[in-house]
């Protein structure tokens, strides 16, 4: 595929403006470590909502949507809907507490809610294991997207694909810190969305299609179906049951955690107020679910029936290496039939969501090694100055090792799947230990001990020929440990009482699980109404969800659906819009 000089202006002037925010804010970012991990706690909420769908869109995530359509229909998408109640607890219950706690970091948790060494332990571990291991994994896998993607459209080898690009990421990250980071995530978002619009209309327009009317005559109802068939009840357990009821508050990832973590807390933690943080949270879940899906769910679709089997996908493909080419391929494969222009659109948009992911991930791990790990245990009395440098060090590390981690990607791939087994069980703990004080750093030991070994011990087992569902996996996962780390928050040693009180005074979570030490900190009411937040989660889910199956029903020609998902969504938002006023005290309704 040739791009010719209009396409490439087009990509070069995207990189330019995407650039200048980086340049123009990096004064700002090297005057503190505040600044340039959590932008002087002083973004407003559109700016971080915004900041975080960029950096979920990454360039594996178009690809990774058309391997599950293709392979399941459109229901298989639950693999990732279901995380929107996660996504909505995190809004209403978290992201309050978390931009009340003051921390730089989410790590630094640890040493505000727990005490002693244990704590210490906890974060120095998960600084490392997040920062470094599992975030280099996370980043060689959306650059083998980039990679393929290269090879596509511009038959560039992998070598120097992984070059430009680490140049690029290091560029913008080290230059302008968090800042520049969501700024410019701000405006790549625009151009990525752009580019996923025209893939979609242009899918359409192949006589293969014959626009949305012809893909929903040709495809048979079963894909183009919200729900899987729950006749095949193997199938409804594993792509819907399963994660609506246990997989989104029991699984740990990053961008999904439950209770918030990782990069989006990164997000809530910069929030200039707690009401910033919780607009800019749920900014993020109804841009993530109901903005994004359909323009990549209609070129998946399209690429059915342009592309029948996987056979079909190499041989359009016939100068890519077949190792790479699979069902994720389908989508930069849809790609070929842009025009000249758009075709640049495209390459700037994937090229922005591949940055903006990269430049966030690098910003998180850098603020986890070198504020939880270096300044906290190894180099403490430096100057802010030291630290931003170091940051930027270490920066540039982060990419030269998830470049590197690439090339053995396919060997690797063992290993992630078994990192993300290795959190199975653990996010009762995240939920529970903002509204529980008996739950301890021990507690946080044994959940990630207990799921390890579980996870290695299914692994072996399924090595040895023992044919284990991944559903059973996950429910025995998630029992046992949630037993072991309930049992060492009964029967282990306690967080001190003055770090549970000083955590209190500071956060002042709601419930019953805090009653003892609110009354012991003096303090006569939480300043929080759960039922009030419970409320509001559900409204939240309404409007989101009823928001997407109505545009994703009128797209298909079923217009009464269309109208019953669209009066919900409408009345479930306006309800939110008067329920959101009273999670504060002294708020009254609109």
């Amino acid at each position: 595929m040739q791009l010719t000089s209009l396409d490439w202006i087009i990509v070069a002037l995207s990189l330019t403006v995407s650039f200048i925010p980086a340049v123009l804010l990096a004064r700002r970012a090297g005057k503190s470590t505040s600044e340039f991990f959590s932008s002087g706690q002083s973004a407003p909420w559109w700016l971080i909502g915004v900041s975080m769908v960029a950096t979920t869109f990454s360039t594996d995530t178009p690809n990774l949507v058309t391997d599950l359509v293709r392979g399941g229909g459109i229901a298989a998408n639950w693999a990732w809907w279901s995380f929107l109640l996660t996504g909505m607890a995190t809004v209403f219950f978290y992201a309050r507490l978390w931009r009340r706690s003051g921390v730089l970091t989410d790590l630094e948790f640890y040493e505000v809610r727990y005490s002693g060494k244990p704590a210490r332990a906890v974060r120095a571990f998960r600084a490392v294991y997040l920062g470094l291991f599992f975030n280099c994994v996370i980043m060689a896998t959306v650059n083998l997207a980039a990679v393929k993607i290269a090879n596509v459209l511009l038959g560039w080898p992998m070598g120097q694909t992984l070059l430009v690009c680490a140049l690029l990421n290091i560029a913008f990250a080290a230059t302008s810190g968090l800042w520049g980071v969501m700024v410019t995530d701000f405006i790549q978002f625009g151009i990525a969305m752009g580019g996923s619009v025209a893939a979609a209309v242009y899918a359409l327009r192949r006589p293969e299609v014959g626009g949305l009317d012809g893909l929903v005559q040709k495809l048979d109802p079963s894909v183009l179906s919200l729900v899987p068939d729950f006749n095949d009840w193997n199938l409804a357990l594993t792509v819907m049951i399963i994660p609506l009821t246990v997989q989104w508050w029991s699984v740990w990832y990053p961008g999904a955690e439950p209770g918030g973590g990782s990069y989006i807390a990164q997000r809530m933690l910069a929030a200039r107020s707690e009401r910033d943080a919780l607009g800019g949270t749920l900014l993020f879940n109804v841009a993530h679910y109901a903005l994004r899906t359909w323009p990549w769910i209609i070129v998946a679709l399209a690429s059915m029936l342009v592309y029948p089997t996987v056979a079909d996908i190499g041989i359009a493909l016939p100068h890519v290496d077949p190792k790479l080419i699979g069902n994720d391929m389908a989508y930069p494969a849809m790609l070929r039939f842009l025009p000249a222009g758009l075709l640049g659109l495209m390459v700037a948009g994937l090229l922005s969501a591949y940055v903006s992911t990269i430049s966030t991930h690098l910003n998180w791990g850098t603020s986890y090694l070198v504020h939880d790990v270096y300044r906290r245990f190894l180099r403490p009395t430096e100057s802010e100055g030291h630290y931003v440098q170091m940051g930027r060090i270490c920066t540039a590390l982060l990419m030269v090792v998830a470049a590197l981690l690439t090339y053995v990607l396919d060997t690797a791939k063992q290993s992630f799947d078994l990192l993300l087994a290795i959190g199975a069980g653990t996010g009762l703990l995240y939920l529970l230990r903002w509204f529980w004080w008996r739950i301890t750093a021990w507690s946080e030991i044994a959940a990630m001990a207990s799921s390890f070994v579980i996870a290695v011990a299914l692994a072996v087992a399924q090595k040895n020929g023992a044919n284990i569902p991944s559903s059973i996996a996950l429910i025995a996962s998630v029992a046992v440990t949630s037993i072991v780390w309930i049992a060492v928050a009964y029967l282990g040693p306690r967080t001190d009482r003055s770090t549970l009180l000083s955590f209190y005074r500071l956060v002042r979570p709601s419930g019953p699980g805090w009653r003892d030490i609110r009354a012991e900190a003096g303090v006569a009411a939480a300043p929080d109404s759960l039922p009030q937040a419970m409320l509001a989660w559900m409204l939240g889910l309404a409007f989101v969800y009823s928001a997407m199956f109505g545009v994703g029903s009128f797209l298909f020609g079923n217009n009464t659906n269309a109208i019953l998902f669209g009066v919900v969504a409408v009345f479930s938002c306006a309800a939110l819009v008067r329920v959101i006023p009273r999670l504060w005290p002294g708020a009254k309704a609109a």
